[in-house]
């Protein structure tokens, strides 16, 4: 397994990177641009914050262009417009981890350089010299997997360890949220006394999983968790568990943490939730484009972490720092 940078042992090597280059940001100003896979979405607002702490540090253009809804569909043009632009480095959450590939292939032929935050082509690992989707420099987001597995403990530990759960999923083809799948499946298989049922599919529409996750609980009135793998899977299971009169009897984990998943936990109609880093990873984004561009090495993957919130610690300063800005 290829091995993570993580944050702290990042800070220490990227300010070893940069330090001797303070010098040479007069000489050129950089241009960075960063596409998220959604403009609207306050994790993708709070990682342009960070990756904009970072730019007006190092002396670097932030460029933040994005799709409104996460679509590569809609992501691919403003990709190619960005092209166009002609930025040094972009830093992108693909929308999409096989259909992305070839998009992005024309911005490394145009000598820019490439890196993925939160999201990932292929299969993540990159600068192997096998595949086609080896070519972004680095990938940087939070462990997924691991997320996925934490999530499903605390759901396990929720309904007492036992019961039927489903995950209320995106679609396939998304790195992050297949990963978020994968982790908490692996997970129950520890706990023999819950079942996990077939996935749901709601398209990052918050209706449709609010709908399905009445029809889930009507063909077992003995559901008893729910995990959802984004923020809208989330919201709308958290939302159908309510219009079922199920809450309290219904346990629904989250990943992400607006102010409106961290209001329902309070409320006690989701239990809990994975809060991500989104400013680290715009942060260590700019910080490793500016170091490739100065001439430095820089890692092919950085993991980032993630805090779990419920509602013992949603209130806690140490704990409210993580949740994200709108």
């Amino acid at each position: 397994m290829k091995k993570c940078l993580r944050p702290a042992l990042l800070i220490l090597t990227l300010c070893a990177l940069v330090t001797p280059c303070w010098t040479r940001a007069a000489d050129k100003k950089y241009t960075v641009a960063l596409i998220p896979g959604l403009t609207t979405d306050a994790f993708y607002i709070t990682m342009h914050r960070g990756a904009q702490a970072a730019a007006d540090a190092l002396g670097v253009e932030l460029i933040f262009q994005g799709a409104p809804e996460f679509n590569p569909v809609q992501q691919v043009p403003v990709l190619n417009a960005i092209i166009g632009r002609k930025p040094d480095a972009i830093l992108i959450a693909p929308t999409d981890k096989t259909q992305l590939i070839e998009p992005l292939k024309k911005a490394a032929a145009a000598g820019i350089a490439v890196i993925t935050v939160d999201t990932f082509i292929g299969d993540g690992h990159y600068q192997t010299g096998s595949g086609d989707a080896d070519f972004p420099l680095s990938y940087i987001a939070s462990d997924n997997i691991l997320g996925g597995q934490i999530a499903a403990r605390a759901l396990a530990k929720a309904i007492d360890d036992k019961g039927k759960v489903y995950v209320s999923n995106v679609k396939p083809g998304i790195s992050t949220t297949d990963q978020r799948e994968q982790g908490f499946k692996e997970e129950m298989k520890k706990h023999s006394n819950i079942t996990v049922l077939e996935t749901q599919f709601n398209d990052d529409d918050a209706n449709k999983a609010a709908s399905q996750l009445q029809s889930v609980y009507a063909r077992n009135p003995d559901l008893a968790g729910v995990f959802g793998a984004n923020l809208f899977s989330a919201v709308g299971a958290a939302a159908g568990v309510k219009q079922a009169n199920a809450t309290g009897k219904i346990k629904v984990a989250a990943f992400d943490a607006p102010k409106s998943i961290v209001d329902q936990i309070k409320s006690g109609e989701i239990e809990m939730t994975i809060a991500q880093h989104p400013a680290e990873i715009g942060y260590y984004g700019i910080m490793t484009a500016y170091a490739h561009l100065t001439g430095q090495s820089v890692p092919p993957l950085i993991g980032t972490g993630f805090t779990v919130i419920d509602k013992k610690n949603a209130d806690d300063p140490a704990v409210k720092k993580f949740i994200y800005s709108d």
